[in-house]
């Protein structure tokens, strides 16, 4: 499904990580994979409260952590400045979608990183 909220359309996911040559741009790429498919499930399910979009974002969140193999075997990892630009990302689109009131840990509550 084609994301179609402006807000998520124009925006630079991960864009720390692109700029930080320690995070390789392939894994990085499936990093922001995940937050478009993210989106793309909000706009699909239109989650009625905070606890259905915490469902969706925990899911993603489990990608990330499966994703930590890839950024290891490429030779960085999820550390402290990763973590907090995808944090912020989740919490970017919790906002974006309607959802101000969302708690960022919460949101990633499911998070190994």
């Amino acid at each position: 499904m084609a994301v179609t909220n402006e807000q998520v359309t124009g925006h630079a996911f991960l864009k720390a990580l692109y700029r930080d040559d320690y995070y390789p741009d392939p894994v990085v790429d499936r990093g922001r994979d995940i937050l478009l498919r993210l989106c793309g499930r909000v706009e699909a399910e239109r989650p009625a409260d905070l606890d259905a979009l915490y469902v969706l974002t925990q899911a993603a969140t489990e990608e990330f952590n499966a994703l930590q193999d890839a950024f290891w075997e490429a030779g960085s990892e999820i550390e402290t400045v990763a973590r907090e630009e995808i944090a912020e990302d989740f919490w970017f689109i919790a906002r974006a979608y309607g959802f101000t009131d969302a708690d960022m840990e919460e949101l990633i509550a499911t998070r190994d990183w």
